[in-house]
């Protein structure tokens, strides 16, 4: 029975491992990841009227209810701290930057626990009123779902990746009803690259992610807000200084995230299960003068690009949210920043804006228009994802007239906040941690090569039993510095080095009779091999610790065949060649 299933599950591999085939999967990873996408919406909601006056707080009188409300993020946070407690490591495993931890070096292999702890930690976050977004739990849960059906089909690592990031952008459109930002944001963000083998299935993900989120939730855009314009040519002028002010606002937000969960990290005395407890009691304090800062804010947003706040609180709510979300999540709270970001950028620039119209009425959009555009910019500097930024606020909108400025103030605003980081919060935070994806992403590069695709597949082989004489006119003749020595039944039994007979000609004290000195005399017992498919990283692992220049290569199933040998310069010279791609492209 257990030959059958393999049998079967390895000609279900290599049907769908043909290109048209894999689109067929592709559709089937959006369709599940544009429904776990509206189901964890709906988790959310769920838990925000857990949280809320009529859910655990029924039946209290409406008198006691305010003073209440600003415990429900501690009482969130405090579940979240049992997760920590009792389930650190799945804990950890939150985050979108755990995604692309996961694509530069676990062969995109997303733990499927992360489908369920990261739905409801998130949820319960978010519904209790934690500043977070849903934006980076969508990709994860969604991600996870495309890495688990590759495993499920024992995908190459290539198409693993591709189908962790047919899941992202299936989330990203469902969630956002945006499937071009989806696949913008998958290439962008998740994958690093825009290859033409990856944008097929991605694409059809996205496009099913829509048609199911749609389907399950309703067509309806994110944002209901009027048309905007762009009054005069001049005022691209004031969005340039937007771009610049939202790079700005963005280097805050970061730089109170990592300040925040540093100072978190350092209090050793707080038991761990408390300090998401704290941390929501800080923002439920918090929200008793600011109470817009709770949750996602797409509520609040709404209003800044319908022009229904005024401008000192949009003002207040800049360092308000990204105050919040660096408590939030800084204590141990689960929920991205991308929402967060979207929403200090609207107040950024409905700030901008107020300022401009006020001094100029006649040149200028009123204030929800520079909103709108700052949504965006700050987003683009704080995950370094431009095009994900302008395609988002198009299709989350459905405004064309002010792509222009935004085009214009996203570029802006990303290369802002790189003059004072290079890199994007997601990045930043895997660095902070130790991890390095440029140096991942060449492991994976090597990962994706074999020994026997650059292996040389001539060896200079010597029977065990050959003179010393005969050995030194022979390797004379040869660039090999390592000999498989061989027994005459034709078994392995050793390696010959170069340096050992270097050795043995100079005899420097006289003890080597060269007369009756046989290869099997100067061999190394038991040698190191490889065989055709082990990968160079497994290959360049074993240089390393032996400190060899070559090593033999033999059969899988004769371990005494010699296929060839592997040089250890030309495992480096694959290495230095995809580095220096790499720092091409950066």
């Amino acid at each position: 029975m257990a030959a059958e299933t393999t049998a079967f599950t390895e000609r279900t591999r290599q049907f769908f491992a043909k290109e048209y085939n894999l689109l067929i999967l592709a559709a089937v990873i959006g369709v599940l990841a544009g429904a776990a996408s509206t189901l964890f919406r709906g988790m959310i909601e769920f838990f925000e009227r857990v949280f809320s006056s009529s859910g655990i707080l029924s039946g209290i009188p409406e008198s006691t209810v305010p003073w209440l409300m600003p415990l429900m993020p501690m009482l969130g946070g405090l579940i979240i701290g049992c997760g920590w407690k009792w389930m650190p490591k799945r804990m950890e495993e939150n985050g979108i930057y755990k995604v692309t931890e996961a694509m530069a070096l676990r062969d995109g292999k997303v733990p499927e626990s992360t489908i369920v702890m990261c739905a409801t930690a998130s949820s319960i976050t978010l519904g209790s009123g934690g500043s977070a977004g849903r934006v980076a739990p969508t990709v994860q849960i969604c991600a996870a779902i495309g890495s688990l059906v590759g495993q499920l089909f024992r995908m190459s690592t290539h198409r693993l990746r591709v189908f962790v990031g047919c899941g992202a952008a299936a989330g990203i459109a469902a969630s956002f009803n945006a499937p071009l930002a989806g696949v913008i944001f998958s290439m962008e963000i998740i994958l690093g690259e825009y290859a033409i083998q990856s944008f097929s299935p991605i694409v059809i993900a996205a496009v099913l992610g829509t048609v199911t989120g749609r389907a399950l939730h309703g067509n309806e855009l994110t944002f209901q807000t009027p048309v905007h314009e762009v009054v005069t040519p001049w005022e691209i002028f004031f969005y340039l200084i937007l771009g610049v002010l939202c790079g700005l606002a963005a280097q805050l937000f970061i730089w109170t995230y990592f300040k925040i969960q540093k100072r978190f990290e350092e209090k050793k005395n707080i038991p761990v299960i408390l300090k998401p407890a704290l941390g929501g009691l800080l923002v439920g304090l918090l929200a008793v003068a600011l109470p817009q800062v709770k949750g996602n804010g797409f509520d609040i947003l709404e209003q800044a690009l319908n022009g229904e706040l005024i401008w000192y609180l949009t003002f207040l709510l800049i360092f308000g949210k990204t105050l919040a979300t660096g408590i939030t999540l800084g204590s141990g709270g689960i929920g991205g920043i991308f929402s967060p970001s979207l929403f200090v950028g609207a107040m950024t620039g409905a700030t901008f804006g107020f300022a401009v119209h006020g001094l100029l009425p006649e040149w200028t959009a009123t204030s929800e228009t520079y909103a709108l555009v700052g949504m965006g910019a700050t987003a683009s500097a704080v995950v370094q994802g431009p095009l994900t930024a302008i395609l988002i606020l198009f299709e989350m909108t459905n405004d064309y007239t002010i792509i222009l400025p935004s085009m214009v103030c996203c570029i802006v605003a990303a290369y802002t906040s790189r003059r004072f980081s290079k890199h994007s919060l997601y990045v930043q935070a895997l660095l902070n941690k130790g991890v390095d994806l440029k140096q991942g992403r060449l492991v994976s590069v090597l990962r994706a090569i074999y020994v026997r695709d650059v292996m040389n597949k001539e060896a200079v082989i010597f029977d065990e039993n050959t003179p010393f004489k005969e050995i030194v006119d022979r390797v004379g003749q040869v660039r090999d510095l390592h000999y498989p020595v061989m027994s005459g039944e034709g078994k392995l039994t050793g390696i010959l080095a170069f340096s050992d007979i270097r050795e043995a000609v100079l005899n420097p004290d006289g003890t080597v009779n060269k007369d009756t000195l046989t290869a099997k005399d100067l061999a190394t017992p038991n040698p190191v091999t490889l065989v055709p498919h082990n990968n160079l990283n497994e290959a360049l692992e074993k240089f390393t610790e032996l400190d060899v220049d070559q090593i033999p290569v033999v059969g899988v199933s004769d371990p005494n065949q010699i296929l060839g040998m592997l040089n250890r310069a030309d495992v480096e010279a694959v290495y230095n060649r995809e580095k220096l791609i790499q720092n091409m492209e950066n």
